[in-house]
């Protein structure tokens, strides 16, 4: 085994049942207000495949009602081409074949239907039960691949999406559905060449992307992992105009550098636009190390043409989430899971975007957090909640759905619900409330 099969050993190897469990036991008390869902999504190979991004999604979901932890779930998400191993990437045409899918990095909810998403192919609907009802297209209107990044803009509940990866330009495509779920905006974006475009960016006004030095290389598609870095591309960001798309994309220049996950942006009142991104100074670069993705604040001035770039944490982090009802307005807090410190323990940290202050959770020596959702327990955005996350615990093999106070991050677990079994690392989920 090569130091690049890390996914196939200790926290992130592949689970190989579907578990259904009832009446989970729980430390502490669970709120009676967190009734509904946790899904989290994540890559699940079932054959050795050659990187971790390319394992078979496999959605992990407890269902809270009422102050209890009715059950827990696991189910790999059964696309057209989960049993093919050689998923039949491309029709005979050489068009790109978009239900062959490993849907395995996020998954979503709009207008009441659950999706499950990866950024190469069409999503999958899954109910919340965890089956799979089948490929999603918006009644055919997507002919396009569909990132596992999403917006949903909590004033006009549209949801905000781009494809990207077509061989022939254009290589990216922005889309709009409204809060129905019907496509109402194609507009393509123009690259230069076939960049890995993991996330944007949404504000109330306007519509990010980022065009950044991670490319395909054909001469690593046998790899699984066919993006490299490219000293010669250039990195730049996109403004295009939510209330006039077809007018195009404005682009500004940035230091060469790569973002997987942005934590939100916002417009100020002096025009200017606010985005707080993960950023890495490069990524896939052969014969450098991966380096640590740090809190950076980016300052748009469309005025001026400028982009201010500002490194706010030198501490590293990634899975950056906010309330999702601020998604593209001026939230005050984010919150991103941190790495293992010296002493091997690991912190999820509360940012307060306005102050630079921040606070943090830090687990025991051997536990590993992932991602944190944050849920609401009120009808004020940005005010009293929850946020959860699976924590891995390596000494007894198993992992538990932590549920932390979003106010008092600090403080002890305000409940913790005993899972039957690990849940291995993986990617995004989200809360799906009642109703």
């Amino acid at each position: 085994m090569t130091t690049t099969d890390f996914h196939l050993t200790g926290h992130y190897a592949p689970v190989h049942d579907e578990l259904t469990a009832y009446d989970l036991p729980v430390t502490g008390t669970l709120p009676p207000e967190l009734t509904g869902w946790y899904l989290r999504n994540g890559p699940n190979p079932r054959q050795d495949n050659s990187h971790w991004f390319t394992g078979d999604g496999m959605v992990h979901g407890v269902r809270l009602e009422h102050g209890r932890a009715a059950w827990y779930r696991n189910r790999w998400v059964r696309t057209e081409s989960f049993d093919r191993p050689d998923r039949l990437l491309y029709h005979e045409d050489g068009s790109r074949n978009l239900r062959a899918s490993v849907a395995n990095t996020h998954v979503v909810n709009h207008a009441g239907r659950t999706l499950a998403l990866v950024e190469s192919s069409l999503p999958y609907e899954i109910s919340r039960e965890l089956d799979t009802v089948g490929v999603y297209d918006f009644d055919g209107a997507l002919a396009d691949s569909m990132t596992a990044h999403p917006k949903i803009c909590p004033e006009t509940g549209e949801l905000h999406f781009f494809g990207y990866g077509s061989i022939t330009a254009p290589h990216v495509s922005y889309y709009r559905a409204d809060a129905s779920g019907k496509l109402v905006v194609r507009q393509p974006i123009d690259v230069p060449g076939l960049t890995m475009m993991h996330d944007f960016a949404l504000t109330r006004a306007n519509v990010v992307f980022f065009d950044l030095p991670v490319v395909f290389d054909r001469t690593m598609a046998d790899e699984g992992m066919p993006y490299r870095w490219s000293d010669s591309y250039g990195a730049r960001l996109g403004l295009l105009r939510r209330d006039d798309p077809a007018a195009g994309v404005r682009w500004l220049s940035v230091d060469p550098c790569y973002v997987f996950h942005t934590l939100n942006a916002h417009d100020t009142p002096d025009g200017r636009i606010v985005l707080h991104v993960v950023r890495y100074d490069h990524m896939f670069r052969p014969g450098r190390p991966t380096p640590d993705g740090q809190l950076w604040r980016w300052t748009i001035d469309p005025a001026a043409g400028t982009v201010t770039e500002d490194r706010l944490d030198e501490r590293s982090g990634e899975f950056p989430r906010i309330d999702d009802r601020l998604a593209g307005l001026d939230a005050r807090f984010g919150h991103l899971t941190g790495s293992a410190d010296a002493a091997g323990r690991i912190a999820l940290r509360r940012h307060d975007l306005h102050t630079g202050a921040t606070t943090e959770h830090r687990f025991a020596r051997g536990q590993v957090p992932g991602e944190a959702a944050f849920v609401p327990a009120d009808g004020t955005p940005g005010g009293a909640g929850w946020l959860l996350s699976y924590v891995y615990d390596a000494a007894e093999d198993r992992s538990d759905l932590v549920v932390l106070d979003a106010q008092d991050v600090a403080a002890a677990p305000v409940a913790t619900v005993h899972l039957p079994a690990r849940v291995p690392a993986g990617f995004h989920g989200n809360w799906l409330p009642e109703g």
